[in-house]
Formats: C-alpha cells, sequence, structure tokens
C-alpha cells in the first residue's frame, strides 16, 4: 500500500500543498488556496487529470482545507478516493526557537510552544497554527507533522548566533540568531554531496537560498555552522522587498527625520527596500533584469548591490569554513538567474571558484564547484 504525505505552507491569506506518494517520491497533485479571506479568493490545482482555477468563497483557513479536500477526492480531477489515502500531514511552520531541532510529531505541548514563538515570527507562525487547525478539524486523527525552518540552523555554535548584546535578552527574551529556510539548506546540501559523489560530512558547503527572501548558509560536514538570517527573516542579504542588513541608527534617524513611528519604519524595511526599493521597477528579479537589459542605471545598480552582498556572504562562510568545496544555488532567482550566479561568484578565483559559463546559461540545476570538484562528475 502506497502511503500519501499532504504536505501544507499556510500563510496569512494562502496555503499552499503538494500531496506526494511517498513510494516513488511521486507528486500527486499541488496547488494554491489564494486570497483566502478576502474577495476573489480561488484554488489552482495541478496534478496528471489537468489543472483547475475555481474561484470559491473560503472566509478562512477550514475553508481553504474544505475546498483543497474537494479538489483532491473530486470524482473526475481528484487523485484520491477519500480522506482515508491521507496517512498524514507535513507542516511548514517558520519559528521553532531553540525548542526545536528537528520535525516533531505535533501535539498540544508542540502547539504551545509555536503559540510561544509568534513573539519571534509575528507575520508567520499564526499563519502556520490556522493552518495545523484547519488540519486538525478536517482529519482528526491523522498524523501532523510540524518541519521547522529554524530546526536545521540549530547546529550553529553560539559564537555564530550571538549578538553582541547585553546578555541578559538572551537569557530572558531569547534573542539570538536563529536562520531561516532550514529545510532548502538542508536538502540542497545534501544534494550537492550526492552529485559531487561524496560524504556530506566531508564537505565545506555555501548554499544560497535566493527568492524573493534570501539567505545563505555556511553548511560544514553536513550541518549548519552559520546562516544569514537572524533573530527575524529581516536580516542578512538584500532581498526582494527586505533591506537585508543595517546599520541599526539608520531606523532611528529615518524616524526623527521623516516623522515616522517604529511600525512605519519597520513596514518599510520588510515591504518597500532591497531590490523594489533600490531599484524604483519592483520586487520580480525578471522585471529588474529587463530593465537592465534595457540600460535603467538605477536598476543595474540594484543588481549590482544584489549580487556583491551575495558574493561578500559567500567569502566570509569560505572563511568560517577554512575553505569550500562547492557553492549551491537554490529557489526561485538562484535556480532560474544566470546573470546573479555568475556576478555572485566574479572576484572569488582565488578561492577555487570560477563559473562554467556555457552550463550556467538559463536554468542550471548544477552548482559552481571549485577547481578541485570540478575534478568530479559534474566538471
Amino acid at each position: 500500500m502506497s502511503v500519501n504525505i499532504l504536505v501544507i505552507n499556510a500563510g496569512s491569506s494562502s496555503l499552499k500543498y503538494q500531496l506526494i506518494d511517498m513510494g516513488d517520491h511521486a507528486v500527486l497533485a499541488k496547488g494554491i488556496c489564494e486570497r483566502i479571506g478576502g474577495e476573489g479568493s480561488c484554488i489552482k490545482h495541478k496534478s496528471g487529470k489537468g489543472n483547475i482555477t475555481l474561484e470559491t468563497p473560503m472566509k478562512d483557513h477550514v475553508d481553504a482545507m474544505r475546498v483543497l479536500i474537494d479538489t483532491l477526492t473530486d470524482k473526475e480531477k481528484g487523485v484520491i478516493d477519500n480522506l482515508s489515502s491521507i496517512h498524514a500531514v507535513g507542516h511548514r511552520v517558520v519559528h521553532g526557537g531553540e525548542g526545536f531541532s528537528s520535525s516533531v510529531l505535533i501535539d498540544e505541548k508542540v502547539m504551545d510552544a509555536v503559540r510561544e514563538n509568534i513573539r519571534l515570527a509575528p507575520l508567520h507562525n499564526p499563519a502556520n497554527i490556522q493552518g495545523i487547525e484547519a488540519c486538525q478539524t478536517l482529519m482528526p486523527g491523522v498524523p501532523m507533522v510540524a518541519v521547522f525552518d529554524t530546526a536545521f540552523h540549530q547546529t550553529m555554535p553560539q559564537h555564530a548566533f550571538m549578538y553582541g548584546l547585553p546578555y541578559e535578552y538572551y537569557t530572558r527574551l531569547k534573542v539570538r540568531r536563529y536562520g531561516f529556510h532550514g529545510t532548502s539548506h538542508g536538502f540542497v546540501a545534501q544534494r550537492a554531496a550526492e552529485m559531487l559523489g561524496r560524504p556530506v560530512e566531508e564537505l565545506k558547503l555555501v548554499t544560497c537560498h535566493l527568492g524573493n527572501g534570501c539567505s545563505i548558509a555556511a553548511v560544514k560536514g553536513g550541518k549548519s555552522i552559520d546562516t544569514s538570517m537572524g533573530l527575524t527573516p529581516l536580516e542578512g542579504l538584500v532581498m526582494g522587498t527586505r533591506s537585508g542588513d543595517i546599520d541599526p541608527a539608520i531606523v532611528e534617524f529615518v524616524m526623527k527625520e521623516e516623522g515616522l513611528t517604529i511600525d512605519q519604519v519597520t513596514a518599510i524595511l520588510n515591504k518597500r527596500s532591497g531590490v523594489e526599493g533600490l531599484s524604483g521597477v519592483g520586487s520580480d528579479m525578471r522585471d529588474l533584469t529587463d530593465a537592465v537589459n534595457a540600460g535603467n542605471e538605477q536598476a543595474i545598480m540594484a543588481q549590482d548591490v544584489y549580487c556583491y552582498h551575495i558574493k561578500k556572504f559567500i567569502g566570509a562562510y569560505a572563511a568560517a569554513m577554512g575553505g569550500v568545496d562547492a557553492v549551491i544555488f537554490t529557489a526561485g532567482v538562484g535556480e532560474n538567474d544566470d546573470v546573479v550566479r555568475e556576478k555572485s561568484v566574479e572576484g572569488l578565483e582565488f578561492l577555487g571558484l570560477k563559473i562554467n559559463k556555457q552550463l550556467n546559461e538559463g536554468r542550471a540545476t548544477k552548482s559552481t564547484f571549485p577547481r578541485k570538484a570540478r575534478r568530479q562528475k559534474y566538471c
């Protein structure tokens, strides 16, 4: 009997999903419920039986789950007969704090911990909780598992995760670097090891997750020893709409000069900065590339800033690990933008990094390997 796992990634107004047959790891169906709680809510569903886009009211995540289940079990377009064909549900949870270093079976104690971490991820954990509770309501008795974005980075040493702040802020408030995108960094590190034909325990890897949100991790021996995102996903690289690293005094300066509140400045840093704020074009890297190709000087500057920060982190993490065997690019931008990949490793030849321009063109799925690694199968 095949085992089917439903994977859920719940956002504040969306619910992404995949149904996976664990026998052969085939994706039976995937899609997204969009605009939950608003006008024009709909489900976009893809499977081997065709694609469906259906506009239907969804006032909350329970409604969205009902629509999702109805779609999966539809007599004509569905891929399963009934709910008994879903054997477990895996939930992406953004922030697990210090309490979780691996995926866990969800019980009330776990839910209490996720609720406690709302203060660390107020934009993400509440939506994750809604997704879990919706599934528990509609699928009582089905095992639910929480997979934490922060778990992979719990192997960071204290000197990497501590900030230069009064120690009491850590002991009382748990202010420290947590890191995010852990499921991505952990997966691509393992895949790189397989491609190199070497045990991950022997490798020093820099993994670059570049999407609308961006983070880089130093993965030594298969474990995260440092990562660019911090207490929140705002720290680190220049991203689609997030500023990344800035001088903290800028917050006070802008507040005073512009007469803004802390909430307004925080919104600017999260939603109006990064590539969008620098370029004036938008946060989509495809639009930025079009503007760069058209000679837009502001867009060219934004692309240069974006890639320069990636390069700085690659160099820093090579230093932290005492070398680097491979650099991996993943997520929407990392997988599809050959210009970003190339510009992000320019000048790093001294580390043994040199990109193969022919392999890099278009949507490449191979990493950029140092000279020693390029003698392996992938060169």
